[in-house]
């Protein structure tokens, strides 16, 4: 371990020697609703938190597992199901705030914390006493007059014991809980070593004509942040995607377009401390073993196993049946933009017979030239209409008008940060769904992208009382300067109703049980309620609710919504394309069967040639910076953000058909299949909302690649 984080962790424990006993993570809190008292909570209260209430775990479950009474449903399944609330508790507020708000400090306990949360996840998986007494429960299922939903949570139950090492030997108990508590390790070092490039990288412009093309918007913003770093008068760019993506789309310059672009696809990859390639193989050698402890032959298939895709030729033909007509028409989108990149050549004063070839820096820059001849649609003349208060008001008011739901902004709420903003979602008699926190701006300790996650988990406890949830969406969006608020772009517009689609499936579960609730889904369908929102937010009556601008008040005119939905399919070649190479390049990984002599980026390399991936676009995770797949649990399901496509685009299809995108029966039956959680089989739930199983043109029709 670092010197530095040493002596964070020395800080630490000498100020947990002085701190007051009371300790507001192990105590429920006295606010509104039992939201965690994040403004009570302070750096001393995390370890000492965990050290308890993982204590408190162990205690529950040894009860659990020692109890002398014939093994039962009530007596072992479910109790297993509640035991460890007041570690989801301390987890709910320690982790959310370390992924959104975190400092070297945080991360310092995250590397304490995460072995310490491993060794208990093994005590509990590997404890023999424990495994029997769900063995002996799932070998009477059949005979216990179950419901589905408890006969579903029994079958996790039992599976999640046998798939993480409950069947076997001693000896090799023993080496799954190491392997384990390693990749617990790796993964925040991963993680840890992209938020550091990302913060190490500033690049300073001193002359204003090097910017030419770039709204004065994205200068405003450049602007500020070389003022707070210190250099007045200058502009500064990072990697992060708020900071170049308006770089990339409208700057002449291209040297700029380049070197920030390379910046973006080459961080933790310079061989320096944070360089994660030796991360990756450490983290593939621990994959391939642990799969192979259970018989598998490569991650990839011990991983799918529990999936709807079952395996890793599912998934192959899959993303191979969508990369065919993608590539297709990714290699026309290359060919269109290199001609007009031709003519531009041609049309100047002075010019030389070498032909200026596209590069992947040029497309974003070229792209948006095209969709300004083709469709007269300029992003920032939309963006003044997509004021981010107004986008967030959009996606509420869908879900009103799905299900009825409404949201009241609650003031002087506790918040980890002042930018958090908390509402409150209820139905339309009143009666509580859930609490909804969003954090929407970038900061030094926030780890990019933008996700969704439980704070406090949704569940019925045994006296039928149901346990609302606490949910929140975060962001890395537009921070508003001095002259304009959070203004997005078209991208960042179906973010948001993205992630507030994963918020709607936590906040309107109605499990008996917390780890079916919500979320808790295999990971090709828990993308398909956010999915599905996404298809609302340019729909021509949609745009008119939340679409006003900024200044003026005015709806976007309807002249401005025909282009945008004009332009729907356009560079869709180039969207598809980006990610799917990066699925095939995570199914590539977590298909190896060794990583004797794996060279990174050469891995990289070849996986692009063998999916015969055109020069002019970057797949759009390089491996250093994967964190879906190396950090953040995606691992060999990356593919599933395309998979749960041809589910949203055959479910929208569904409201479509009916000549109402707000269809009430139709989203009657979309709310109850939310409400399920993990409660019963995807495809079982999705077929019953559809009535067939989904077909996958509609996908490709939305996309323009087929008729």
């Amino acid at each position: 371990m670092k010197t530095k984080n040493l002596f964070l962790l020395a800080f630490i424990a000498m100020t947990l020697l002085a701190c007051n006993k009371t300790n507001p993570l192990l105590e429920q809190p006295n606010t509104p609703y039992g939201v965690p008292a994040f403004d009570q909570v302070k750096l001393e209260h995390y370890l000492p938190a965990f050290e308890k209430a993982i204590a408190a775990n162990k205690a529950e479950v040894e009860a659990i597992a020692n109890q002398s009474s014939t093994p039962t449903f009530e007596n072992t399944i479910v109790a297993l199901d509640r035991a460890g609330g007041l570690l989801e508790r301390v987890e709910g507020v320690f982790f959310n705030v370390l992924e959104a708000d975190g400092n070297d400090e945080m991360n310092a306990i995250a590397e304490q914390v995460s072995p310490m949360l491993s060794d208990l996840s093994a005590s509990i998986i590997l404890n023999d006493k424990l495994f029997q007494r769900v063995k002996h429960v799932y070998d009477e299922r059949e005979t216990l007059g179950l419901t589905s939903e408890q006969m579903r949570l029994l079958t996790e139950t039992y599976k999640r014991f046998a798939d993480n090492g409950a069947n076997l030997p001693a000896d090799k108990k023993e080496r799954l809980k190491a392997i384990n508590q390693e990749l617990g390790l790796l993964s925040l070092k991963f993680g840890n070593n992209v938020v550091a490039e990302t913060n190490a990288y500033q690049y300073f412009v001193k002359d204003e004509a090097e910017l030419k093309g770039l709204p004065e918007s994205a200068k405003a913003a450049a602007a500020e942040e070389a003022e707070a770093a210190g250099h007045p008068g200058e502009w500064l760019f990072t990697p992060k995607r708020t900071s170049f993506t308006p770089v990339l789309q409208y700057c002449e310059n291209r040297d700029l377009r380049r070197e920030l672009l390379m910046a973006y696809t080459t961080r933790a990859n310079h061989d320096n401390d944070n360089d994660n390639k030796a991360v990756i193989i450490r983290e593939m050698e621990l994959r391939i073993e642990r799969a192979k402890l259970f018989g598998y032959d490569n991650p990839a298939d011990y991983i799918l196993a529990d999936c709807m895709a079952k395996n890793h030729q599912t998934v192959d033909a899959f993303l191979q049946s969508v990369w065919e007509p993608s590539l297709k028409a990714a290699k026309r989108e290359a060919a269109e933009l290199q001609k007009m990149m031709d003519a531009e050549k041609m049309a100047q004063p002075i010019h030389t017979d070498d032909q200026v070839l596209l590069q992947p820096w040029d497309w974003w820059y070229y792209t948006e030239k095209l969709r300004k001849a083709k469709y007269a649609l300029d992003e920032e003349e939309l963006k003044p209409y997509f004021e981010l208060n107004n986008v967030r008001k959009g996606a509420f008011g869908v879900a009103t008008k799905l299900f009825g739901l409404q949201f009241e902004k609650m003031e002087g709420m506790p918040v980890y940060n002042p930018e958090v903003e908390v509402f409150k979602v209820t139905e339309s008699d009143g009666s509580l769904v859930g609490i909804l926190y969003t954090d929407y701006f970038p900061r030094a300790g926030k780890r990019p992208g933008a996700w969704m996650n439980n704070i406090i988990s949704q569940y019925v406890d045994e006296n039928g009382v149901d346990h609302r949830p606490v949910i929140i969406n975060v962001g890395n969006f537009n921070k508003p300067t001095a002259g304009n608020p959070s203004l997005l772009s078209m991208d960042d517009v179906e973010t948001l109703f993205h992630e507030f689609g994963h918020a709607l499936h936590g906040l309107l579960s109605k499990a008996h049980y917390k780890s079916l609730s919500g979320t808790n889904t295999p990971r090709d369908f828990v993308e398909l309620p956010s999915q599905f929102m996404e298809n609302y937010a340019y729909e021509p009556e949609v745009l008119k609710t939340y679409a006003f601008h900024y200044q003026t008040g005015e709806v976007i005119p309807d002249e401005l919504v025909k282009k945008i939905n004009a332009a729907g399919k356009f560079n869709q070649g180039f969207v598809t394309t980006e990610l799917l190479s990066a699925s095939i390049l995570d199914m590539d990984f977590h298909e190896l069967t060794t990583a004797e002599g794996l060279d990174v980026n050469a891995f990289e390399t070849a996986s692009m040639a063998k999916m015969h991936m055109i020069p002019q676009i970057i797949v759009r995770y390089r491996p250093t910076f994967y964190n879906h797949i190396f950090t953040t649990g995606y691992e060999a399901g990356y593919y599933s953000y395309t998979w749960a496509a041809v589910l949203d685009a055959d479910a929208f299809a569904a409201f479509k058909e009916t000549g109402n995108i707000f269809d009430e029966p139709t989203a009657r039956s979309w709310r109850h299949l939310l409400e399920q959680g993990g409660t019963r089989d995807a495809q079982e739930l999705y077929v019953e909302f559809r009535g067939k199983e989904a077909d996958p043109k509609n996908l490709l029709r939305r996309k323009g690649f087929v008729e």
